[in-house]
């Protein structure tokens, strides 16, 4: 069968999921959510909501209205095969739009009319795991949902995605996609095999390291090189991984966005943090030699999350979609064209003997073993705007140092 990601080119997707952070982007995330009003933990708006009596009134529809990341669903010339299935099974019309670029630019765009009570237009949204995400929850702009309608969420989510420490009980949010971030290199230079954030120490690799130029990641990557759990870390800790990140950049040629890839290709780098799905993609597509390694410290994990803002239109049609993703036939469709980490494992079985792709059901990078799940830790959630600026602080002054 054809492989989607050799058409649709390799680094152009989410390009800014966490990326819009690199470098000075800190500063302008920092300026887009103080004019939004993000002062630390705000009230919920409105007055509560009896999300029991909310659903039960709620009518049914047949229309969506879907906002979603560049390529980030299965496609074949501009159409989405699971996005017919789904309009066929339901009679629910999908208007599926492309529009989220980065978390910090689509919530500056979102929050205001959310917070005056207004529609946004869109049913559903997917937005990753992190400050944006939590403002969105704590602020009251997104729907609690009615688990009694995603009896395959139950049934089929993995683990690794129920109950995140984000959205404990999955109270507003099912996750789209995950991925993981560890380190990549290529053992045509580096001579040997790449197994711990120790080995980016070696003087051998001195200017051939890449890495982040998101805040976010970087700082985690150093939390773990220390044996500290971001997810449980403090700011203290966050010193302690500066001054590592400080003792390691003599041998650092950079800090990227996703353009890290297109440096571990063409050999600038030779070792580099990096996202599992670039990686998968690459190895595919003319770098097999590629290897993505989750280091003995452990790994990240970040998820995109799909979530209902309040005044939806049509939210019984948004759940209606995320039931109908949590199958395996649906989530294997998507997951054979955008090839991250899938949050229904059945979907493995699906991919290898319907679509008869054995290179995307055997890779580990889409279906990881319950081994890398378990070395795998959750991103930092940050208590307010004056500890996430804190974090922010610490680790872009070792970027632009």
């Amino acid at each position: 069968m054809s492989r989607p990601d050799l058409v649709r080119g390799l680094t152009s997707a989410r390009v800014s999921r966490r990326g819009f952070l690199a470098g000075g982007g800190a500063a302008a995330v920092a300026a887009l959510l103080a004019g939004c009003s993000i002062k630390g933990s705000a009230a919920s708006m409105g007055p509560a909501v009896d999300w029991t009596a909310f659903w039960k009134d709620a009518k049914p529809t047949k229309e969506l209205n879907f906002a979603n990341w560049p390529l980030y669903i299965d496609s074949d010339h501009g159409k989405s095969e699971s996005l017919a299935l789904f309009k066929r099974e339901t009679g629910i019309a999908v208007d599926y739009q492309a529009v989220i670029q980065d978390n910090a630019t689509f919530y500056a765009t979102v929050s205001p009319i959310l917070r005056a009570q207004g529609a946004t237009g869109y049913d559903l949204v997917v937005m990753t795991n992190g400050y944006e995400l939590t403002e969105m929850i704590n602020n009251g702009f997104v729907c609690e949902l009615d688990h009694s309608r995603l009896p395959n969420f139950a049934a089929n989510a993995s683990d690794s995605v129920k109950d995140p420490i984000y959205d404990p009980g999955n109270k507003h949010s099912v996750v789209w996609q995950t991925g993981f971030t560890g380190l990549a290199y290529n053992p045509k230079y580096t001579g040997r095999k790449i197994t711990s954030f120790k080995d980016l120490l070696d003087p051998a690799f001195k200017g051939r390291i890449g890495l982040m130029s998101d805040n976010t990641e970087l700082g985690s990557l150093a939390l773990l090189a220390l044996g500290i759990a971001p997810e449980q870390s403090t700011p203290a800790d966050w010193r302690k991984a500066q001054e590592w990140l400080r003792q390691l950049r003599p041998n650092v040629t950079g800090f990227y966005d996703q353009s890290y890839i297109n440096r571990l290709e063409n050999g600038d780098t030779w070792i580099t943090q990096a996202w599992s799905g670039d990686v998968f993609q690459a190895q595919q597509s003319g770098f097999p030699h590629l290897e993505f390694v989750t280091p003995e410290e452990g790994q990240m994990t970040w998820h995109d999350n799909m979530l209902i803002p309040r005044q939806a239109s049509n939210p019984v049609s948004a759940l209606e979609w995320m039931n109908f993703y949590y199958t395996p036939k649906a989530a294997g469709i998507v997951e054979d064209y955008v090839n991250y980490v899938c949050p229904v494992p059945g979907a493995e079985d699906y991919v290898r003997n319907e679509l008869d792709d054995p290179t995307v059901a055997d890779s580990p990078l889409v279906f990881p073993s319950e081994e890398v799940l378990a070395k795998s830790h959750e991103f930092r959630v940050f208590k307010n705007y004056d500890e996430y600026s804190e974090w922010n602080g610490i680790f872009n002054a070792v970027v632009q140092s």
